[in-house]
């Protein structure tokens, strides 16, 4: 019998502190006077500006040119600004990726919406309507345009990323020819219009490992802004693992796991695992506890590409 995986999954980047509070967009005064007494976080276009307690908060006195976005309010009513442009405030060594920083709960989901709007404000600045040029508007939750007055909305790619398991409750993952070597992950791919979430699932998998699905089961979600997707978190059961076998274009090599196996391949390094900010990691750790049999935790280097 194959065990379900312990929930909730623990999505670091799933996680948020403050309220959105969406009805503040529609009033620029009100934005004006939040920003007047909140706390901004600076973000470059790639990275934070960040000290050793994670995001560095700014005065509104100390910002220069650049565009701002209202992420919430936190519970005690104070509001939270992203400030996004290119030039430094800090020396350069102050600036980290999202991946790199040490965030709590709070921090880590101001950096994400703020890493969202920004890299979507950064990648949209003409209108698709008649070509002009776009500006921000409603708090950066809107890009508007003063030629036709179209309202761009931010965009999210969904994307499914599965954990197939065998009768036998070993894990099946591949490997990407860009990634590090011994770098295996689940099975993930975007969901294609006009498709399902559970769709995309038997397809990837059959495209990516050669295999049938099926007990699909929802386990989570959560954002991931590299640049913008939202990863759709399933679990699944291989119908005919003996067919397993990589499509040789977008995964290389396959691995077969069970929980014996994973720990013996991570200590003699012939394995490495993926990040723990991600989903697969995630799933991965909930399959490895779901039998309730106490063992040593799953170590990893980090490996991003």
């Amino acid at each position: 019998m194959v065990a379900p995986l312990n929930f909730p999954l623990n999505l670091p980047l799933a996680k948020s502190g403050v309220d959105r509070a969406a009805h503040f967009r529609l009033d620029q005064g009100k934005l004006d006077s939040l920003w007047a007494q909140g706390k901004i976080t600076h973000f470059n276009g790639e990275k934070f500006l960040t000290d050793e307690n994670g995001l560095v908060f700014l005065e509104p006195t100390s910002i220069g040119h650049g565009e701002r976005y209202f992420l919430g309010v936190d519970g005690s009513g104070v509001a939270y600004f992203l400030f996004h442009s290119e030039t430094l405030l800090a020396p350069e060594e102050n600036y980290h990726l999202l991946r790199e920083a040490q965030l709590n709960d709070l921090h880590i989901g101001l950096a994400v919406h703020g890493q969202s709007l920004a890299l979507w404000h950064k990648r949209h600045p003409h209108c698709s309507m008649c070509g002009a040029g776009t500006a921000p508007a409603q708090g950066g939750a809107v890009r508007k345009c003063p030629s036709c007055e179209a309202e761009h909305y931010p965009r999210t790619d969904p994307a499914i990323i599965v954990l197939t398991r065998d009768s036998n409750d070993r894990i099946l993952l591949g490997r990407q020819q860009v990634w590090p070597e011994h770098r295996f992950s689940t099975f993930a791919g975007f969901v294609e219009p006009g498709e399902s979430f559970e769709a995309a699932v038997v397809r990837e998998v059959k495209e990516e490992a050669n295999v049938k699905v099926h007990s699909i089961e929802y386990i989570g979600s959560q954002p991931w802004p590299f640049p913008a997707s939202l990863m759709i978190a399933f679990s699944a059961i291989i119908e005919d693992p003996s067919n397993a076998k990589p499509d040789g274009e977008e995964i290389v090599d396959i691995k077969w796991l069970d929980r014996d196996s994973i720990v013996e391949q991570l200590k003699a390094e012939t394995l490495l695992l993926p990040p723990p900010l991600s989903v697969a990691r995630a799933m991965i750790d909930a399959w490895y506890i779901a039998d309730g049999v106490e063992r040593p935790r799953l170590d990893s280097p980090e490996s991003w590409r």
